[in-house]
């Protein structure tokens, strides 16, 4: 009987320092990773609260500043803004891994857009739930410019829709019938309003950022919104006011793992 019971407390012991190996392996893990991500930063949590409010609403630096601010949280515009360019990337990228999947029907559209004085095209897709699919800043709209926003979708989303819904633009045409062979191409009058509705809230932000001032600026800064918004896009209209908060309350909880 004693054998057996010192056994069982050799076999529990030994469970006990399993358990607690595995949990310290776990929290070094997340330790270095947080380390990884703000090598060189403190403050972890002002610098993920200013670059969420950042890309999720219309405000300036300066507006951020102040926020901050109020918190007693002293820092510089300046600071903020290298904050999203640093962490923006870093951020969207760790939320395009968790994203659940976009539906099967695309809707595309292209807007031009003003870059330092310069007109350029900005392509746009999103999916039948409104979910931004992929941003894509050119400076053609031309059969080549929709092949290689194409190319982008087949190659960041794993395959082609089941229909994509587009205007009349020949370049359309050209692009679907190379690369989305077996896509139903839906060009009805007024049928891609759903993209067109998506570039309203560029629009606004542009006239906040008072001009983009280069192509690879306007093409980060669209995928780091792109992918916050994404996250927060809860059809508030379109749910019961219980099930938003539960949709919101996820949404941030998988804003924190993303930052953690």
């Amino acid at each position: 009987m004693a054998r057996s019971v010192s056994k069982r407390s050799i076999i529990a012991e030994f469970v006990s320092e399993l358990v607690s190996t595995v949990l310290t392996s776990s929290l070094d893990a997340c330790d270095n990773s947080r380390l990884s991500t703000y090598k060189r930063h403190r403050f972890h949590s002002s610098i993920s609260y200013a670059v969420w409010i950042y890309y999720r609403f219309n405000l300036s630096f300066r507006d951020i500043e102040d926020l901050l601010a109020e918190k007693g949280i002293s820092v510089s515009y300046e600071a903020i803004r290298l904050w999203c360019i640093k962490f923006g990337p870093s951020y969207a990228r760790k939320l395009k891994q968790r994203h659940r999947g976009f539906g099967d029907t695309f809707y595309l559209d292209e807007v031009f857009i003003k870059i330092n004085g310069i007109q350029h095209y900005l392509w746009r897709a999103v999916d039948q739930d409104g979910e931004v699919v992929d941003v894509f800043v050119q400076s053609r709209r031309n059969g080549a410019a929709a092949k290689q926003f194409f190319k982008r979708l087949l190659r960041n989303h794993g395959g082609e829709p089941r229909t994509i819904v587009t205007d009349k633009l020949a370049s359309y045409k050209v692009a679907q019938r190379e690369l989305m062979p077996t896509a139903h191409h839906n060009t009805a009058k007024y049928a891609n309003n759903w993209a067109e509705q998506s570039h309203e809230s560029t629009r606004f932000r542009e006239r906040g950022m008072r001009r983009l001032k280069s192509p690879n600026q306007a093409q980060l800064f669209l995928t780091n919104h792109a992918a916050v918004s994404n996250l927060f896009n809860l059809g508030r209209h379109l749910t019961t006011a219980s099930h938003y908060r539960r949709s919101r309350t996820a949404a941030f909880e998988t804003w924190r793992a993303v930052v953690s």
